[in-house]
């Protein structure tokens, strides 16, 4: 499981992953904005929503409801999701 729960942390993990499993070549972790909107701004299709969704399960162990797919159109939106899901630490 990743080391960081912070919500810092979940939004650059992320935009990591999206950035390598898209390979994205004309956005860097210097020009993410947690913000932008990955259908409309970066052209991400439901395939690409459907494979980020399997790595994030896999890196976060967490489950990501398909129903909960449309809602996540933004790093920070996905981040927040993540942390909403994972395990209280104590």
């Amino acid at each position: 499981m990743p080391a960081s729960h912070d919500i810092q942390g979940i939004i650059r993990r992320v935009a990591e992953i999206i950035i390598d499993e898209l390979k994205l070549e004309d956005v860097t972790m210097n020009t993410f904005d947690p913000d932008m909107d990955l259908v409309d701004e970066l052209g991400i299709d439901s395939m690409d929503l459907a494979t980020i969704a399997l790595v994030l399960q896999d890196e976060y162990r967490i489950a990501i409801d398909e129903d909960d797919y449309p809602k996540l159109k933004t790093i920070r939106l996905i981040s927040d999701y993540i942390r909403e899901r994972l395990p209280v630490r104590h």
